[in-house]
């Protein structure tokens, strides 16, 4: 079992409208429970939500839950990570990351 404090966010279409509104910075990692390379990424995206706790939020979006959000945003292959400062889309980066690339998408 996954660490029960995570501060990762699993987003559902209304929660992910309201956090890239409400929040200054968000990383979403688009994925699906089936895809190599996101639970690969899994554990770096929780490392990530702790290190920018109060910072950023850090969402998963379940790209077979939530079809119409990756359609709306081209999610073509998993993982697809997308930056939002302010609810707009800065950053877009598709596949696997390693962790201090994921911090320079966040720190930019």
């Amino acid at each position: 079992e996954e660490n029960m404090m995570s501060n990762v966010i699993h987003a559902k279409e209304a929660e992910f409208n309201e956090l890239i509104q409400k929040e200054e910075l968000v990383l979403v990692d688009f994925f699906a429970t089936w895809c190599g390379p996101c639970k690969m990424l899994a554990p770096e995206i929780e490392k990530l939500a702790d290190e920018f706790e109060g910072k950023a939020k850090i969402l998963k979006v379940d790209v077979d839950q939530e079809q119409a959000l990756a359609m709306r945003y081209g999610v073509q292959s998993i993982p697809t990570l997308i930056v939002f400062k302010n609810g707009v889309q800065t950053e877009k980066r598709l596949g696997y990351q390693p962790y201090p690339k994921l911090k320079e998408m966040l720190n930019r």
